[in-house]
């Protein structure tokens, strides 16, 4: 992306460690978790190597344009889990809509900087307007959204001492207590904040 040294850096590191975090989540004994961090972590570390500055390195189109063909196929994979075939309930479908919007922005900003002078977005004629605002807006929601849910549900588990943990994300019974580092649904919630406004940054710049 085309943006300020220090601020694309900033973003290189958030998004690396959002997806290193997946990666832990990925080891989490709870089927629904494995699968979201999955997606999560791909994420990750697709943003950390779109905000890369341009200074720093020029990638070749082509490879923006498997960029695109990779998340076009995650997206896909968020549909076919959505509804009956999924069966994950409305919470979990509600994850998975929220992947494939993440899905449709990283295919946009891949397609966006593959056609755009030297690789990089953000020379004030990329992207399309429309549809860079519509994401624009629903991120921003979504990081407001994250952000109120995020500070209550944390003041709770450590009021009460045992929360549900992904048991109340994912229909389990495991308690706070007992849950690693990986699956603190806290942490969980704070790395896709993350994401989403870094998410929203980077949309910023097209």
């Amino acid at each position: 992306m085309h943006a300020p040294a220090s601020a694309a850096w900033l973003l290189v590191a958030l998004c690396a460690a959002s997806g290193a975090y997946c990666l832990l989540r990925m080891r989490s004994a709870v089927e629904e978790q494995r699968r979201a961090a999955g997606a999560e972590a791909l994420m990750g570390f697709g943003m950390a190597a779109m905000a890369v500055p341009a200074a720093f390195v020029t990638p070749p189109r082509a490879m923006w344009l498997v960029c695109a063909v990779v998340f076009a196929a995650a997206g896909l994979r968020s549909v076919a889990g959505v509804g009956p075939r999924g069966a994950r309930g409305p919470r979990g479908d509600a994850h998975q809509l929220h992947h494939l919007v993440g899905a449709v922005a990283m295919v946009y900003m891949s397609v966006v900087m593959a056609a755009s002078p030297g690789g990089h977005a953000g020379h004030g004629t990329s992207g399309t307007p429309l549809l860079t605002g519509a994401l624009l807006l629903y991120f921003a929601a979504y990081v407001l959204r994250s952000g109120t849910r995020l500070i209550p549900a944390t003041a709770t588990r450590l009021g009460h001492g045992q929360g549900q943990g992904y048991g109340h994300e994912y229909g389990g019974g495991t308690g706070t207590a007992a849950l690693g580092w990986g699956d603190r649904p806290e942490l969980a919630r704070a790395c896709r904040l993350s994401m989403g406004i870094a998410m929203f940054a980077m949309l910023l710049t097209l």
